[in-house]
């Protein structure tokens, strides 16, 4: 496999497996919470829990499905991204950083997605 085939695959990897993990682990259960009615959650931007739990969802869960399949991909890191800094910067600020370390290790992922772009693996180069 040439150099620019292994690079591509390491952009899939990137894109695929943390944002798997994000909308599967993280996202789904709060869309579940979402649609079963369910809006007990933080507020942590002063704007509502329904309203932070619809935002969360499409930061958690339809951005990374979307990152996984490569579609609109640079613009799906955006809100996940955000989605990421907010949970450790606002809704864990005054944790101690194991607290946080998750979120931001998610944060650097979708910032070198939004940086990078999906690669030729995915809808957005086809």
């Amino acid at each position: 496999m040439k150099t620019a085939g292994i690079q591509h695959l390491g952009l899939a990897l990137l894109r695929i497996v943390p944002s798997a993990i994000m909308a599967f682990v993280h996202g789904l259960p709060k869309l579940q919470n979402l649609l079963n009615g369910n809006f007990e959650f933080p507020n942590p931007i002063g704007i509502g829990a329904a309203p932070s739990l619809f935002l969360t969802v499409i930061g958690e869960f339809v951005a990374p499905i979307l990152i996984i399949i490569g579609f609109k991909t640079r613009i799906a890191a955006v809100p996940a991204l955000i989605t990421m800094l907010v949970a450790a910067f606002i809704t864990h600020g005054a944790d101690p950083f194991a607290k946080k370390e998750l979120a931001v290790l998610f944060a650097v992922f979708f910032a070198v997605i939004f940086l990078v772009g999906p690669g030729k693996y995915s809808i957005d180069k086809k």
